[in-house]
Order: C-alpha cells, then sequence, then structure tokens
C-alpha cells in the first residue's frame, strides 16, 4: 500500500510554524544581546553563552532526537518541543541573572532541537518523490523568512518594549502549535514509530562529542591551542569519537546507523553541507565587523546589507526545490556551491572605499550559492534511506549544518584574531583605529582565503556524490528506492 499524503499541507504548515519560530527567535537574541548584558550587568565573556548554550545543546542532541522521533514517531517528539521550546521560553523571559537565562537558553534549545530534527522528515514522510523537492525549498524559504524578519521585529519589540518580550512571544505560537501537531499529526506517515530501544550509551558519548567539539573549537582562539583546556576538550572529543563508533557497529539498535555511510547520497551532501555552511559562515561572521571598522557603517546599515544573502535565499529556495524534481541534486549543488566560492573569491579583493553596492551584489552570490544548493542536498539525503531511518538522517543533516556553522565561525575568528594581533603587535579589535586598516584588510582576505579552500573542498565532495537514478515509493517501506551510478 502506498504513503497516504492528504494532510501534507497541514503538515507543512506545521514544520513551516516550528522553523520560522526557531530562526526567528535565534535572530532576534543576537540583536538584543546588548541588552541584555546591560540590564543583567554582566560582561561580553558571560553573555556569549546565551547564544552558545543554545547551540551546543542544539547540535548535541539532534540525532538523539531524531532517533527518537523514528522509535516512537514524529507526533511525541514534535508535540513535545512545542512545549519543551515555550516553557524554556517563559523561563528566558522570567531570568533575573546571566546563569539563569543561560540554563534558561538551554532547556529551548532542546526543545528546538526536537523541532529540527524531525522537520525534514516529516517532509519527506508527507509529500511524494516528485513534490518534494518542491517542499523542501518553500522550507528553506521559511527559514529565511525568519532570518530576516528577526532583526525588524527585534528592532521594533526593543524600541517599544523589554527584550524579555522576544522570548514571551513564543509561547502563544508554541501552545498553540502543539495543540495543532496533536490532531494533524494522528494517522499521519511515521506517527507511531518502530518502539525500537533507544541507544542510550551512544547518545551520552555523542553528547559529550559534539558538546567538547563546539567548546573547543569557539574557544580556540581565547584559549591557545596548547593550553591544558584546549588539550583536555581535544582528547575528550577523540577519546569520545572512539567510544561511539564502537558502541554503534556494535548495537543491535544503534543511535547512528553506520550502513547509511555506505550511501553516497547521504554520506557525501551531509559532508558537502557541512563545507558549504563553513564557508558561508566565514562570511556571515566576518562581514559585520568589516562593515563596522574599515567602512564606519552604523548598525542599521550594517543589518541592512546583512540581510542580502538571506533575501535571496526567501526568493531563490523554492525555485531550487522545483528545479530539483527536474535535475537531480548533483548539478545544482555544484553550481551551488561554485557560486559561493566566487562570492568569496569576490570578497578577498574589496576595499573601504568601493562602497555599500559592490558588498551588496558579492553577498548576494553568497545567498543565490546557498539556495541553489540547500534544498536539492536535503532532498537527496532523504530521499535515499528508508522510513525508519528518516528521522536519523534528519537529524544527521542539521548537526552537519551547525558543525558547519560553527568550524566556519572558529576558523574565521582563529585566523582574523591571530593574523590581527600579529601585524599589530598584539592589539585586538577593541583599540582599532584607521590607521590598522591595512592590517585588518590583510587579516580579512586570509580569513576569507580560508573560506574558499573549504568551498572548493565542498565543490569536489559535492561531485564525488555520483548520478541519481529516477526515484520512486517504496510502496513496503514508504521509502524510495534509488542507486548509485
Amino acid at each position: 500500500m502506498a504513503p497516504v499524503y492528504e494532510k501534507k499541507w497541514k503538515i507543512f504548515f506545521l514544520v513551516a510554524t516550528s522553523i520560522f519560530m526557531s530562526t526567528l527567535d535565534s535572530s532576534i537574541v543576537n540583536v538584543a544581546l546588548p541588552q541584555v548584558m546591560q540590564e543583567l550587568q554582566t560582561d561580553i565573556q558571560t553573555i556569549q553563552w546565551v547564544v552558545l548554550i543554545y547551540l551546543v545543546t542544539v547540535s548535541a542532541l539532534l540525532l538523539t532526537f531524531g532517533r527518537l522521533s523514528d522509535i516512537y514517531g514524529r507526533k511525541v517528539v514534535y508535540v513535545m518541543g512545542f512545549v519543551l521550546f515555550a516553557v524554556g521560553s517563559l523561563l528566558c523571559g522570567m531570568a533575573r541573572t546571566p546563569l539563569f537565562l543561560i540554563v534558561s537558553r538551554a532547556l529551548q534549545g532542546g526543545g528546538a532541537s526536537m523541532l529540527m530534527a524531525c522537520s525534514p522528515a516529516m517532509i519527506v514522510d508527507a509529500f511524494p518523490v516528485q513534490e518534494r523537492g518542491k517542499a523542501l525549498g518553500m522550507i528553506g524559504a521559511v527559514v529565511a523568512a525568519g532570518l530576516t524578519t528577526g532583526p525588524v521585529v527585534g528592532g521594533v519589540i526593543l524600541e517599544y518594549l523589554s527584550w524579555r518580550f522576544i522570548f514571551y512571544i513564543n509561547i502563544p505560537i508554541g501552545i498553540a502549535a502543539a495543540l495543532g501537531g496533536l490532531f494533524v499529526l494522528n494517522n499521519a506517515p511515521a506517527a507511531q514509530g518502530c518502539r525500537e530501544p533507544l541507544d542510550k550509551t551512544g547518545s551520552v558519548l555523542l553528547v559529550i562529542m559534539l558538546s567538547t567539539l563546539i567548546v573547543f573549537l569557539t574557544q580556540l582562539s581565547r584559549w591557545g591551542i596548547i593550553s591544558l583546556l584546549s588539550l583536555s576538550f581535544a582528547v575528550s572529543f577523540i577519546l569520545a569519537c572512539i567510544g561511539f563508533a564502537v558502541t554503534e557497529a556494535r548495537s543491535d539498535y544503534p543511535l547512528f546507523d553506520l550502513g547509511l555511510l555506505k550511501l553516497k547520497l547521504f554520506l557525501f551532501p551531509v559532508m558537502s553541507s557541512a563545507l558549504l555552511f563553513a564557508s558561508l559562515f566565514v562570511i556571515v561572521f566576518m562581514m559585520p565587523f568589516y562593515l563596522t571598522y574599515p567602512c564606519g557603517f552604523s548598525p542599521s546599515k550594517t543589518g541592512s546589507i546583512m540581510i542580502a544573502p538571506f533575501l535571496f535565499l526567501l526568493f531563490v529556495s523554492p525555485l531550487s526545490g522545483m528545479l530539483y524534481d527536474r535535475l537531480g541534486s548533483r548539478r545544482l549543488c555544484m553550481m551551488g556551491m561554485s557560486i559561493l566560492t566566487l562570492s568569496l573569491v569576490s570578497l578577498m579583493m574589496i576595499r573601504p572605499a568601493m562602497g555599500a553596492g559592490s558588498m551588496l551584489w558579492r553577498m548576494a552570490l553568497a545567498g543565490i550559492g546557498t539556495a541553489l544548493f540547500v534544498s536539492p542536498n536535503n532532498t537527496a539525503v532523504m530521499s535515499c534511506v528508508p522510513l525508519s531511518r528518516r528521522g536519523i538522517a534528519s537529524g544527521a543533516v542539521a548537526t552537519a549544518r551547525n558543525l558547519g556553522m560553527v568550524i566556519g565561525i572558529a576558523l574565521a575568528g582563529l585566523i582574523f584574531s591571530t593574523s590581527f594581533s600579529t601585524l599589530t603587535s598584539g592589539s585586538s579589535l577593541e583599540d582599532y583605529t584607521a590607521a590598522m586598516e591595512p592590517f585588518f584588510m590583510i587579516s580579512f582576505k586570509r580569513a576569507m582565503g580560508m573560506g574558499v579552500i573549504l568551498s572548493i573542498w565542498g565543490i569536489f565532495v559535492t561531485f564525488a556524490r555520483g548520478k541519481e537514478s529516477q526515484l520512486k515509493d517504496d510502496p513496503h517501506e514508504g521509502g524510495v528506492n534509488e542507486t548509485m551510478e
């Protein structure tokens, strides 16, 4: 019996709500950090953990919740994700100390990871093969809408209300979406789950592995490569990796099915996704500093320019999703990664005297490249795995994306700060003067050069996935059959 798709647009709306809410919340929080820091009377080293703990929690739990959605069904995990996200938002808004806010953000991150782990799998479960590219492309547009709307909504809230309302706004949306999920997801594909046991040891090792890696990467520029803290986290990460690999190989019901790594249309797209987001976030991380210091732009002008890539994501993502249904993923993803590489190369040649227009088209290239890549790539991954493993695949895609972001930010920060400090005899950006512009630009170009290396590597990994055969619904599994040429 073939899969049932009657509820596909209701499920799409539910997924779109969660995606929009989580991306909107992320961008709003970044805008509010200066006010939060001032009201809670803390410093920038502490307040950065409001962002970092959310990223660590989401990344570390994605695969676990993806697997739980396979075991207990998407409905349970998804509805609980909305509830946990709403509770975390309430506690964030009530926070009176930095520690309470950070702990509440971790709880909110747990809810977000439940939502993010299920989202691609729910779309693929709900839509037939010939419509999945279009549906995931539209989800890409929702992501872009959340990212572009966040700073605007955040600015309005911060102008007229307290920063606490950026969290309170999630509560009614989360409650309404949770109630909607209880009804919409009844009898939906994969609603009940496979009821296999959870690999608890693997889950704990995965949390340790990803948490130590992310903290190591984000703190490397501050701690130094050979410090005791850096070495401790690096060793912990390596040991956790070994333990995780051994555990998954021996488990009858692994958290991550190592057999998926034998699928070229799973392995190489996941790797290329991490490389794309690492390259993209070299730009996303470095450009605000470039626009603020050498260019001397105001925060509002900087924000307007930084929206450019996400605007193109909003309009190009649905188009790339529809093109996937005709062309497959490899050509579109190769094109997208190549355009992103062109954007990074062009940014290496930029000068502050060129003006805003020269920056906008370079940033636009990054958005177009990313939009052409993401939807076809995600569709290829999700369509090559059986229904009972789509939660794992969904979590793997989201984990690769987050790790790519962290790697891009960490490498860009490390290269730039090391270069700038060396060229200026130990000065930091807090001491920036106009005389330091040549040193800033040298360091900026070196960081962009790292992005170019990552994106070129991504082109080769994207090509290595091979060609896709015609995909068709598998009436027995509820997934798809595919072969690689």
